[in-house]
């Protein structure tokens, strides 16, 4: 009698991956804080060589309660070049590069630390309140550790006119670490942190919009999401940095004017002591200069920061990229 063929074995079946699973192992791990750090303070560095002319004058239009220096912002840099040389026009630029570079180094670390925080455990995703949430915390903390003593003396350099050299008009501070040490001894420590109300306000609302914005531009016009591994061209990071960083100087812009006010009355400006606080700041402009006042500055606050913010984007992005492509992808493919 003849035995029956013995059927083979089962073979084990494949266990497809999970939804949640395929989308991390397609996203990969994130860019450390520490590399985000530094892609943002090379980025900072050359949004400063670049603009520095733009917030020389934003500063300059701010500071002219009356209206009646500068017509405009082709007028106010016109004016600065020729009464003070076109040198003028980068003053405090030493303390806006330091600033603008512990200050992007500052906020796309802390900004990458709170994001990884605030993923989803499961799905590692970051939704839209979680990316306003991080956003603001990290503006919040660069007016604090950073961007309000770096304006303080920034803002007194500024508002300084006349040429610094003896045949003519004598400025008060003979550069930033003259001007710092001049405010600790005159105002004490708390002098630096004039302001920082407002400052925080602002910067804030900056962030929480232009960290949401940059995400969801990138994903929207070019399907790029962090982690991906796709490269964004130096045009693409240009378009999304600057769309997001137009955002939030029009929501700020009474904040930004309130700061400079208030960083500007203690450096022997005309006026002296003028303001108390921000309320009373916000108060004493729209009563004695109209409410259009407090958007003062506000077109080249529009040409310098999302310009700046297409600079600084661009020059972050082509690092963070480098940086997944390099170390991120091929680790996660081995996996």
């Amino acid at each position: 009698m003849a035995t029956a063929a013995s059927s083979p074995p089962p073979q084990p079946q494949a266990v497809a991956a999970s939804p949640v699973e395929d989308s991390r192992r397609r996203r990969g791990p994130p860019v450390p804080p520490h590399i985000k750090a530094v892609a943002g303070s090379l980025g900072g560095l050359v949004e400063a060589c670049v603009l520095q002319p733009t917030d020389v004058v934003k500063t300059r239009l701010q500071l002219d309660r009356a209206g009646a220096a500068y017509r405009g912002m082709a007028h106010c840099g016109a004016t600065v070049w020729r009464g003070e040389g076109a040198a003028a026009l980068w003053k405090g630029l030493t303390p806006f590069a330091s600033h603008l570079t512990l200050k992007y180094a500052l906020r796309q670390g802390t900004n990458a630390s709170l994001q990884s925080t605030l993923r989803d455990r499961a799905t590692g995703d970051l939704s839209t309140a979680a990316l306003l949430a991080a956003g603001f915390a990290t503006g919040v903390v660069e007016a604090l550790v950073v961007v309000t003593p770096f304006e303080v003396v920034k803002i007194r350099l500024q508002q300084q006119r006349g040429h610094q050299c003896p045949t003519t008009q004598v400025v008060r501070y003979s550069g930033a670490l003259h001007c710092a040490r001049t405010v600790v001894g005159e105002e004490g420590l708390r002098g630096l942190w004039a302001g920082v109300a407002p400052t925080m306000v602002r910067n804030g609302v900056n962030q929480a919009a232009m960290f949401t914005c940059k995400s969801k531009f990138d994903a929207m016009l070019w399907g790029k999401r962090e982690g991906d591994g796709k490269a964004l061209g130096v045009e693409e990071s240009l378009v999304s940095g600057f769309l997001a960083a137009a955002v939030g100087p029009i929501c700020t812009g009474p904040f930004d004017v309130v700061k400079s006010r208030l960083m500007a009355q203690g450096g022997g400006g005309e006026g002296g002591v003028r303001y108390t606080g921000m309320v009373h700041a916000l108060r004493t402009i729209c009563a004695e200069e109209g409410i259009r006042a407090l958007w003062k500055g506000l077109l080249p606050r529009l040409v310098r920061i999302p310009t700046g913010g297409a600079l600084a984007w661009a020059v972050t992005d082509q690092v963070t990229t480098f940086y997944e492509r390099t170390y991120l992808r091929p680790a996660a493919t081995h996996l």
